[in-house]
Parts: C-alpha cells; structure tokens; sequence
C-alpha cells in the first residue's frame, strides 16, 4: 500500500505534468486546430495558386497537428483521472480488480489507474487502413521477399515497364551494361529458365541427346567461359565427370597420365 508520502509525491508530479499539458495547449492554440482551415495557420487564402506537391506537404501537417493534439489531450484525460483517484482515495490500486499496483508501474507510468493484468491497451490493432491493400503480398514487397512463392510482384511489374525505357543512362551503373535497353536494375535476370545455358540447350524425355542450339546468349556464355578459362560441362558425361574444371587442370591431368603411362 502506498505510504502518504508516496501519494503526495505523485500528486506533485501529475500536477506539474498537467499544467505543462494546458500550458502547451493554450500556447500553440491547440497545435493551431481550433484555427480552422490549415490556411489560416499559413495565410493563405485558397488552394488555387498553391503546387498540389505543397498542398499534400501542408495536409500532412494539419493531420501531424491533429494526432499530436489527441495524444496530449488523452494524457491529459489520463492525468485528471490519477488525480481524481488521489483525491477518492483510490490511488495505486486497480479499477478492474481492485489489487495493489506496484510501486514500480507507477514510478514509470504515474497516470495508470489498472495493473498490468487489466490494462486496456493489451492488444496492439492489425488493421490497416484500406489504402494500403497495394502493400499486401504479391505487391507488398521488391527484393526481399520472406516466403517462396513465385509470383509475378511488384518487382517483375517494374522490370516490364523499365525496359520500355528510365532516365537512367550506362554511366549511372558500377558496370556499363552494352545497351540503352538494358540500363534498368537487373536487366539481367533470367526469364523461363535457371541457369544460362539452359536457354540454348536442351535434351530428350530421358535426359539424353542433349543438343546445343547456336544462339547470341549462346555465343555469349562461351564467350564469358573463355574469359575465365572454364571448359563447358555439356555433353554426355557421368555426374563425377560433370564437375566444372579449367583447361590448365584439364591439361595439367593429360600430363600426368602421360607421366603414368610412360613410367
């Protein structure tokens, strides 16, 4: 139970908290509310001559205003109900249950009339206001994606309408791409298949007869294998046989079979 002292120390602290409350509310007029239109606040007659991009920067403070006046309203609301309790009596001990709240909860929230078990605010709203349906899966997310759907989201929608042309130019890339028509992120990505060379090669029902068909993506993967001196892994090759090796290995290896069948 809470000593007088104890009480009488929190009474002071509401009560300053309180006229700190109406002190600020009566000095800005209500975070400038009760002034009626957000053009009174900035002197403005009307809305014809003023850019919509200002408009939508002066209704996002008038709605600031707003949350920001029923946030100090509600503390005050909260305030006046501790002190009421002071004043009945009832001070630090719960509304729902009647049992003591402990001193600590009180020390870090002196406006609490519940304890902790029946405090109204236990549960935190999900809801979402209607406008941000866009925001839901598939659409709700661009490169990091949690789960592992494949889904046409939001970043393939970007990528299509891209490659029909950005502001961007070869010199705003880390790595020039060799085209205009490529100066979007990720223009690169693969379409309809995994790997590169699945774009040029394919086989039989059974997995065999695989057959290269000459391409410009095919021309190019040999390209890049030439670049980093990688031999190609197609052909009919047993699994231990289709891991990627360089050519030096590879005549690195004739070598020393040589050498086996010499000695």
């Amino acid at each position: 139970m809470l000593t007088n002292k104890q009480v009488s120390t929190f009474r002071s602290q509401l009560q300053k908290a309180k006229e700190d409350i109406e002190k600020r509310l009566k000095e800005n007029d209500h975070f400038d509310i009760e002034t009626g239109h957000y053009h009174q606040s900035t002197g403005e007659l009307s809305s014809y001559d003023n850019h919509p991009a200002d408009e939508g920067s002066e209704l996002y403070e008038r709605e600031k205003d707003i949350a920001l006046n029923d946030h100090a309203e509600d503390e005050l609301k909260n305030i006046e109900n501790a002190l009421k309790a002071i004043d009945e009596g009832t001070y630090g001990k719960c509304k729902e249950c009647g049992k003591e709240i402990p001193v600590e909860r009180l020390e870090a929230l002196p406006t609490t009339t519940y304890c902790v078990e029946h405090s109204p605010d236990q549960n935190v709203s999900t809801q979402r206001p209607v406008e941000e349906g866009v925001l839901l899966p598939p659409f709700g997310k661009f490169e990091y994606d949690d789960t592992d759907a494949v889904a046409f989201d939001a970043e393939d929608s970007w990528q299509e309408v891209a490659q029909w042309g950005t502001s961007n130019s070869p010199s705003d890339f880390a790595v020039s791409p060799d085209h205009y028509n490529e100066t979007y992120i990720e223009s690169d990505d693969r379409e309809g298949y995994v790997e590169d060379y699945e774009n040029f090669a394919g086989n039989d029902i059974e997995g065999r007869n695989i057959t290269v068909y000459p391409t410009p993506r095919h021309e190019e993967y040999e390209e890049n294998l030439d670049e980093e001196d990688t031999m190609s892994v197609f052909g009919d090759l047993k699994p231990y046989e289709m891991d990627p090796y360089t050519e030096e290995f590879a005549k690195e290896e004739k070598r020393n079979h040589l050498d086996n069948d010499d000695k």
